[in-house]
């Protein structure tokens, strides 16, 4: 046979009985036309073939079936074999005639032998093939493949026993399971439990997940943007309707103790230069909310910390100075180890305090996981049915709070020598921000204040105890009237930027999802209802009264009872169920939880003079385990869900520097600039370089981060050279003293205007002009700003980077940033004239100094981060005057002086591989070399350390764009950044009052400048 038919022959006779064998040439020949030669075969050639293959079989069987006498029987017979022209018999050449007499019981046992094999192979399949798939196509239903009593019934035994034999060789699934396979494993709760070993989940995680494109930061899992397209949706909301954002993320830290011992340790952190403090009158009493900025103790302006908000509760009883008051710090989790450890060295807090309540720990131990049962992820994620052995066993609890942390870890710490107990209740609270006018249609739709309870309820089983014996007390219930009416005024309010900044108002609520509506709808203002009222007139000037701010939500056993005994969504739902009439009220009773909240104004945008108010709204503080039973009523009143995007887009509209980006000379504000410029140089290492900007050709030196210290060390520098030359020349008019190298010529009286920036046009052209060769040049370059790096000293405290933050130092600034108009009315309102002396004063207080401002553009562009701003020229001033149409002038673009070097070394590596190839260098010894080699260049970036940064281009460069977009709030692009405080003071001295605060903006990926208007906002 050839290859293709043994292959055939060998796939048929695969799962024959090994004790029964065909004959090749038989099996061969029998699909043939013609069996014996081109004819058909004669009788006696039938009763040959028929003999034959008989004796034939019967001499392959096994010996043990056939008598020793037959044996010989058959070996003494001749063998037929194929020849041409037919089948002849062995090599006499004569036929092979009929056996004359038989042995029946070896005959019949012979035959039973290969009647049981024919039956075998007939039941046995010889394919992979299921049963119903042996029919023909026609005979062939879908239903058949899960349905046996669709087959015909002679089939239907064999499709039952494949069906048990495929269940019983199912493969595993698959760890990565799809939505619906996760979510029907055995315990869905002991799976979210340990995904969330590592970064903590908010209580809205599940329901941020399916929405939103969720990412890892700051220990957290926190859902960035909306999953559809909702940027100005999401704006509209804030701006005429309704956004709602989850803010748990945020930590709290708590100072217990007396109010003398707390305000005088904290008092060493902050500064009344840049505002209210702790010791603010209507925040020390309870009544507002105040914020302000940290440093380290005793280094004010230097070694900021951030920034926080803070809340104090209200006194029981005025005037009673021995009453120990408490003290919520809320935070960023990004400033939060730095801030605590600080307070505890201030306040003294040295002794932990073992918790004396059990913690549970749901997640368990290593220790307890080797011993117990490993419960692979195949058998959580399979269903299977409950035992009854199964139903004793405890449900796994569902992690509330921060999961990450070690139970055994102390949450307190006591002060021995002034008794302050400081407290980290991070995740012990929920925080939601409501944003936008229809804050209080929502709030009021949304929650209802708890019903007080009567006597007979009282009689009842009620887990809620502290309501009861506050509804016995007539001054808790007459204080629960008051916070109600006081509740309920908030609905004639049309905006929440009406009522004081920072009013906080404590409240009792009950169940929100009792009264749930049954479907979404938008919650709308009523005003008619609260036409002319008296009582929200007083309620908009004095605010809400002190008592109105107390809730038990201070108090953390109370908060421990209501999250225990909350009435599960599964409960509830089967308490609908049997409503006689569906869709009518759920009356729970004193059954019914109630929910000790705190509201929380938030002002929105307080800076400048336009938009004010805007993106105010109301922040909701809850007991830890009520966040979805709040976000869901909220969302059904019509409130859009926000993210981190959103966030940050409230912050630029509102012109407010965004945690912790925009605090540079924070700690956590210079590790965030490390991330996102790693983040940004692996993502533009990724494209090639024909297809990324080339930064070098562009004059941008830091595309993917601000360089704050070398901006500021650049600017000092200038501001020293500037001095030197003003004092050589007061001698000596005719005089001269050369400047060092790479400083731009500066005027003589620094109230002068200055044509520096026209001077320093040239200075990107220097290979050009001086005919350097480029590496040449590069290595003058970084010469040059390496020493001017070392000009100035960085040891002494005064050289520090810092941010101006003094309030009447910024309104000085912002006067002098002003038009005229605003600049000759500056003096009349205590302000100092722009002079050279009060420059002087300033520049000595803060040599290296930031100062927080805001840009928009005149004309046409759309600022991005990182974006330069740049001082303009006196020819760009004058073509802006002649002709109001004009964009700005264009950067020339700049050669690259490391090309060649780039070139060089990809040269040297195919030589050194070429070496290496010769003379067959050991694979070790190659990986070695390669190692040891310097980095290699990166073609469009700059290499080594930077040069010059104000000199660089034809601009000189006065600071950097953190925030920049367009606005859809002004019709225009805006931005948000840094400049330094030298510079700035350079440039408005040099300016004329009707050009004062001109700048020019340029992205780091762009030639073009564009004219942008320069103010600080206070």
């Amino acid at each position: 046979m050839s290859n293709a038919k043994e292959r055939k022959h060998a796939k048929k006779m695969r799962n024959q009985p090994s004790n029964v064998t065909l004959s090749s040439g038989f099996v061969a020949e029998r699909g043939g036309k013609h069996h014996f030669g081109g004819g058909k075969p004669s009788q006696s050639q039938k009763q040959e073939l028929h003999s034959g293959t008989s004796q034939q079989w019967q001499s392959k069987m096994s010996p043990h079936l056939l008598p020793k006498s037959d044996v010989n029987e058959q070996s003494s017979s001749k063998t037929m074999f194929k020849k041409k022209g037919g089948w002849k018999a062995g090599p006499e050449g004569t036929s092979q005639e009929i056996p004359k007499y038989i042995t029946a019981s070896t005959f019949a046992q012979a035959r039973a032998a290969e009647i049981s094999a024919m039956l075998k192979a007939v039941t046995q399949k010889s394919s992979n093939s299921l049963v119903f798939q042996t029919l023909p196509r026609h005979m062939r239903r879908r239903a058949m493949s899960h349905n046996v009593k669709r087959l015909p019934r002679r089939l239907q035994e064999m499709a039952k026993k494949e069906a048990e034999k495929v269940a019983h060789q199912k493969k595993e699934q698959s760890k990565t399971k799809c939505h619906k396979a996760r979510r029907c494993h055995l315990n869905r709760t002991l799976d979210f439990n340990r995904r969330q070993k590592k970064n903590i989940w908010l209580e809205t995680h599940i329901w941020h997940a399916k929405r939103f494109h969720m990412v890892k930061k700051w220990g957290y899992c926190l859902g960035e943007r909306p999953t559809a397209k909702s940027h100005r949706a999401c704006y509209r909301a804030m701006t005429s309707l309704c956004l709602l954002q989850d803010l748990s993320y945020y930590c709290c830290l708590e100072l217990k103790g007396k109010e003398e011992e707390i305000l005088k340790a904290l008092a060493q952190m902050c500064s009344i230069d840049t505002g209210l403090t702790f010791a603010a009158v209507h925040c020390l009493s309870g009544k507002r909310q105040g914020s302000l900025m940290l440093y380290r103790a005793n280094r004010y302006p230097r070694e900021p910390l951030g920034p926080v908000t803070f809340i104090w509760k209200s006194k029981k009883a005025t005037g009673d100075t021995s009453e120990d008051r408490q003290l919520w710090i809320w935070l960023h989790p990004t400033l939060k180890l730095a801030v605590l450890e600080e307070i505890k060295a201030t306040c003294q807090c040295s002794e932990p305090i073992k918790p004396s309540v059990c913690v549970p720990d749901p997640l368990p131990t290593p220790a307890q996981e080797e011993s117990q049962p490993e419960l692979g992820d195949d058998k959580i994620s399979k269903k299977r049915k409950r035992k009854d052995d199964e139903e004793s066993i405890k449900p796994t609890k569902k992690i509330l709070g921060d999961g990450t942390r070690d139970p055994c870890q102390p949450r307190s710490w006591v002060s021995p020598t002034t008794g302050i107990i400081i407290s980290d209740l991070t995740m012990e609270m929920s925080r939601f921000r409501l944003i936008g006018p229809l804050s209080h249609c929502i709030l009021t739709s949304a929650l209802r204040p708890a019903p007080m309870h009567t006597g007979e309820e009282d009689a009842e089983e009620t887990p809620h105890h502290w309501w009861s014996d506050t509804c016995k007390s007539s001054d808790g219930v007459f204080l629960h009237q008051r916070q109600e009416a006081v509740f309920e005024l908030l609905g004639g309010i049309s905006s929440p930027a009406e009522i004081p900044a920072g009013t906080i108002l404590g409240l009792t609520v009950r169940d929100p999802r009792v009264n749930l509506p049954p479907q979404r709808s938008r919650a709308l203002p009523d005003p008619e209802r609260y036409q002319d009222n008296e009582q929200i007139k007083q309620l908009l000037l004095e605010g809400v009264p002190v008592d109105c701010t107390r809730s038990f939500i201070w108090n953390q056993d109370i908060c421990r009872s209501v999250t225990e005994n909350k009435i599960s969504d599964q409960d509830l739902n089967r308490m609908r169920s049997e409503l006689l009439v569906p869709g009518s009220q759920l009356v729970l009773g004193p059954r019914e939880s109630k929910i000790p909240i705190l509201l929380v104004q938030q002002p929105g945008k307080v800076t400048g003079e336009d938009r004010l108010g805007w993106g105010s709204g109301w922040d909701i503080l809850l007991p830890k385990g009520w966040g979805m039973a709040f976000w869901i009523p909220f969302i059904y009143r019509g409130a859009r869900v926000g993210g981190l995007k959103e966030a940050t887009v409230h912050s630029q509209y509102t012109r407010s520097p965004n945690v912790p980006g925009d605090f540079p000379d924070c700690q956590a504000g210079l590790l965030f600039a490390e991330d996102q410029a790693k983040d940004l140089l692996e993502k533009y290492k990724r494209r090639p370089p024909a297809k990324r900007p080339n930064y070098v050709k562009l004059g941008t030196l830091a595309p993917f981060c601000c360089p704050w210290e070398q901006l500021t060390q650049d600017w000092e520098s200038r501001a020293q050279a500037q001095e030197t030359d003003i004092t050589a020349s007061m001698p000596s008019a005719q005089g001269s003293v050369p400047r060092p190298p790479g400083v731009s010529c500066v005027p003589e009286e620094i109230c002068q205007p200055s044509d520096e920036a026209s001077i320093a046009e040239n200075q990107p052209m220097k290979p050009e002009v001086t005919g350097y060769q480029p590496q040449a040049w590069t290595e003058a370059v970084l010469e040059q700003s390496a020493s001017e790096n070392h000009m100035a000293p960085t040891g002494s405290p005064a050289s520090q980077l810092c941010v101006v933050r003094s309030r009447e130092l910024r309104k000085q600034l912002s006067a002098w940033c002003g038009r005229s108009s605003e600049a000759r009315r500056a003096p009349g309102r205590g302000q100092q004239e722009l002079t050279r002396k009060a420059c002087l004063s300033i520049l000595n207080d803060f040599p290296r100094a930031l100062v927080w401002v805001s840009l928009s553009l005149l004309r046409k562009g759309s600022p991005e981060p990182r974006t330069m701003i740049c001082v303009p020229s006196e020819e760009d001033l004058l073509q802006l005057s002649q002709d109001q149409h004009y964009h700005g002038p264009r950067e020339p673009r700049h050669s690259d002086p490391f090309k060649s070097l780039i070139l060089k070394e990809k040269e040297k590596k195919k030589m050194e591989k070429r070496r290496n190839r010769d003379h067959m260098v050991p694979t070790g010894l190659a990986v070695e070399a390669s190692a040891v080699a310097p980095e290699a260049l990166t073609r469009g970036l700059w290499a080594g350390p930077l040069p010059g940064l104000t000199s660089h281009c034809s601009r000189v460069l006065l600071g950097f764009v953190t925030q920049g977009d367009f606005s859809m709030a002004v019709g225009c692009g805006e931005a948000l950044g840094f400049v330094s405080v030298t510079g700035l003071l350079e440039m408005l001295s040099s300016q004329s009052a009707a050009t004062r605060g001109l700048v020019l903006l340029r992205p780091p990926t762009s030639l073009q400048y564009r004219f942008a208007r320069l103010a600080i906002e206070v």
